[in-house]
């Protein structure tokens, strides 16, 4: 994989799958393959980012944190290959599923500044849970980055989620998911860019490959000061905006 990536020096940004190395139903496989965020797959991940001079969203990772607890990591590195940017997945799978039996769940959800706007990573599951994502506006989010695994199954959850995230926050969303099957569960792909209007500008198919997209982060401000939902927002008691939780 990192030798892909290496080779992509004509893009801006790439992001990779969930749990890409490990397999995400490879749920025995996740404490042999886990290590510490200065461990050797980030190193040869950030590597491979500054051979290519590309921001690398690098999927997630099976995190060893210092006090021996397991992540689900996203991880997005710069052109010069550091880790500028990490999010433990939040929402943990249990529907027929060990990840959440075998992982901690994060506690963070903010936004980082990028040079082409403001970032919020997310991961899979995430998806159906869209206060998530509405912590990351009310921290000035504009990109909406989403590695996953989401199975065939419901390959038309996931073609609804991510277009009901990226419209009702007027953002872009920019999901990659994988493709293949892994453990016998057979994989959507279906990577898929999504304007904020809520269109499809791209999506890829169901099998293994690369989905190439251009499009400007910039016209996020364009949308929300034609159609300013957002600003039209009213709080209930007990919920505050303003800030990342």
């Amino acid at each position: 994989m990192c030798e892909r990536v290496a080779a992509l020096g004509d893009a801006d940004l790439v992001l990779l799958p969930e749990l890409w190395a490990t397999g995400f139903f490879a749920f025995d496989d996740y404490a042999r393959t886990a290590q510490p965020l200065d461990g050797p797959v980030v190193a040869a991940l950030g590597e491979a980012a500054r051979a290519a001079g590309v921001h690398l969203h690098a999927g997630s990772v099976v995190e060893r944190a210092p006090d021996g607890r397991l992540h689900n990591t996203s991880l997005l590195l710069t052109p010069d290959g550091e880790l500028a940017h990490t999010y433990r997945k939040v929402h943990l799978f249990g529907y027929g599923a060990r990840e959440s039996e075998l992982l901690a769940p994060g506690d963070g959800v903010g936004a980082h500044a990028a040079p082409f706007g403001r970032v919020a990573l997310s991961t899979c599951y995430d998806l159906r849970f869209p206060e998530l994502f509405r912590a990351q506006v009310d921290d000035g989010a504009e990109l909406l980055l989403v590695t996953s695994a989401w199975p065939a199954a419901r390959v038309a959850h996931w073609r609804l989620l991510t277009r009901a995230r990226a419209l009702e926050n007027q953002c872009f969303l920019l999901a990659v998911n994988a493709a293949g099957t892994q453990h016998g569960t057979e994989l959507a792909g279906r990577s898929v860019l999504v304007d904020p209007w809520g269109e499809v500008l791209a999506e890829a198919g169901s099998e293994p490959g690369e989905l190439r997209v251009a499009f400007a982060p910039s016209s996020v401000a364009a949308a929300r000061a034609e159609f300013p939902a957002l600003a039209d927002r009213r709080l209930f008691p007990g919920e505050e905006s303003g800030g990342a939780r």
